[in-house]
């Protein structure tokens, strides 16, 4: 009787378990092995009451022939409630019940049921209460079994795009880089956008569906020019869509320590990006950038490389064509102006064109508020360079004011996490007079960071709280950055 109370506990609990762990996997674009590093992060990651709890319910399951059969239910108690901090719901990112998302939980789920009847029936109250601990890891197994489906799922979508692409007919650049895709992809269109028809792929659709999506939607008869932004996280996907779409012009920006955790090196970073060379005709690379400057030399034997620079002004296969206007990323105009050069647009008949180009959404926007201070938001920037150029953007915006930099630091940096995160809040204690710490994932690094400059520091559990500070703190003539945000499935 004891037993099958547990696997009715154990049911139970994976009500509140499962929707935290489905809407990490939704948020993490449905990514096998997510999850548990997710997991891992919340219990182990977080403070001693997470570790408390996971530990305990952990050593209820090895230990339980050792124990009172009831303490083994403070397991289905512990992962019901926890990890703290982690919402069931979700506040920045809601959990969205579609169809992927209920064949998911029907795949992970009906094994997890399997587990518990097992364990019921053979009277094994340790596999019952341990395939609840393993729920993120079914939910992983679920996602890796269900990916080659929901490819075949797409491939409608996939061929109808590829068939317009062919039928329209213009020219294809894509880019790719760490870091800049974004902004120079806005870059180009609009220098092109002068004497050009051209549609750019919109906000960040840069995978296989969203890159569908974009030019079924939006690619119309008589586009001359397409451009579409290209991101990876892993080898062979920047491949796969150069199969159905293929470039003419493939770009890279740049390269930095942005997914390192997933690539291990930063040559192994280029080395999945220089995919978008294979199927192109030119290449535009910036080689500011030491792996790209290998990229660049490896890849001249066989096909037409543009080489551009923003090194000592605006450089275009060796030319000096001008100097980066005040405000401009000089990388991502050079990147811009030299796949001008590739369609065979002299980069000196546009510079008219670069006075007043666009800013990318959340990329060191600049925000007057309504009670007369600057808001920098840099809420899409999650990498070093750019990190460090908000700093200065900061610092002009606010000469005399007081100066606030909000921040959850830099995520998915692997090794150099620590570092880069370190580094940047030493950086901007010494320029800002506030710091304010968002949530946990960073908060040591950020921490140790901040012990060498002289700004203040304040720690907040949500950037809806850091928005409060701002609000009660800045005054007219002040300036705070808000240097990259974290959906609330982040610690």
């Amino acid at each position: 009787m004891m037993i099958w109370l547990l696997v009715g506990a154990c049911v139970l609990a994976a009500v509140p378990a499962g929707l935290r762990w489905l809407r990490v996997a939704q948020r993490e674009h449905y990514i096998p092995w997510e999850v548990r590093k997710f997991a891992d992060r919340w219990w182990f990651g977080t403070g001693f009451v997470n570790r408390f709890l996971i530990t305990t319910a952990i050593g209820l399951v090895f230990f339980s022939a050792l124990l009172e059969p009831w303490f083994v239910f403070v397991a289905p108690v512990v992962i019901a409630v926890g990890p703290v901090g982690l919402s069931v719901k979700g506040v920045t990112s809601p959990l969205a019940w579609t169809a992927r998302l209920r064949r998911v939980a029907f795949l992970a789920g009906f094994p997890y049921l399997v587990l518990l009847a097992i364990g019921g029936l053979l009277d094994l109250q340790w596999l019952v209460a341990l395939a609840l601990v393993l729920l993120p890891v079914l939910i992983d197994v679920a996602l890796w079994m269900l990916r080659p489906y929901e490819n075949r799922q797409g491939d409608q979508w996939v061929e109808k795009a590829s068939a317009k692409l062919r039928a329209v007919g213009p020219k294809v650049v894509a880019i790719t880089g760490s870091y800049g895709k974004t902004t120079t992809k806005a870059y180009l269109a609009h220098i092109l956008g002068g004497s050009m028809r051209v549609v750019a792929s919109p906000a960040s659709f840069n995978n296989r569906m969203g890159l569908a999506r974009a030019i079924n939607e939006n690619l119309t008869p008589g586009t001359e020019v397409f451009i579409a932004e290209m991101g990876t996280y892993g080898y062979g996907e920047i491949a796969e869509l150069c199969e159905w779409m293929s470039p003419d012009i493939g770009a890279m920006v740049s390269i930095g320590p942005v997914h390192l955790e997933r690539f291990g090196t930063t040559r192994d970073i280029a080395r999945a990006k220089s995919e978008i060379l294979d199927r192109a005709d030119v290449g535009v690379i910036c080689v500011d950038y030491a792996e790209l400057r290998e990229v660049a030399d490896e890849r001249k034997s066989d096909m037409r490389i543009i080489e551009v620079s923003a090194i000592g002004g605006i450089h275009v296969d060796g030319n000096r064509v001008t100097d980066a206007p005040e405000d401009v990323f000089g990388v991502n105009l050079a990147v811009a102006l030299g796949i001008c050069s590739a369609l065979g647009v002299d980069p000196g008949s546009v510079l008219g064109r670069t006075r007043d180009l666009p800013k990318a959404e959340h990329r060191q926007s600049i925000i007057q508020s309504g009670a007369g201070f600057t808001i920098i938001d840099d809420t899409f920037n999650s990498n070093p360079d750019g990190a460090g150029s908000a700093l200065l953007a900061l610092a002009k915006a606010s000469p005399e004011g007081r100066k606030a930099v909000v921040t959850p630091g830099m995520v998915e940096l692997g090794k150099v996490q620590d570092e880069e995160n370190e580094e940047f809040a030493k950086k901007a204690s010494m320029l800002a007079n506030d710091l304010v710490i968002v949530g946990r994932t960073n908060r040591e690094a950020l921490f140790r960071g901040s012990a060498n400059g002289t700004a203040s520091v304040t720690v907040v559990n949500s950037r809806a709280e850091a928005i409060d500070w701002v609000k009660q703190n800045m005054g007219p003539g002040d300036a705070v950055l808000y240097e990259n945000d974290l959906p609330d499935h982040y610690p």
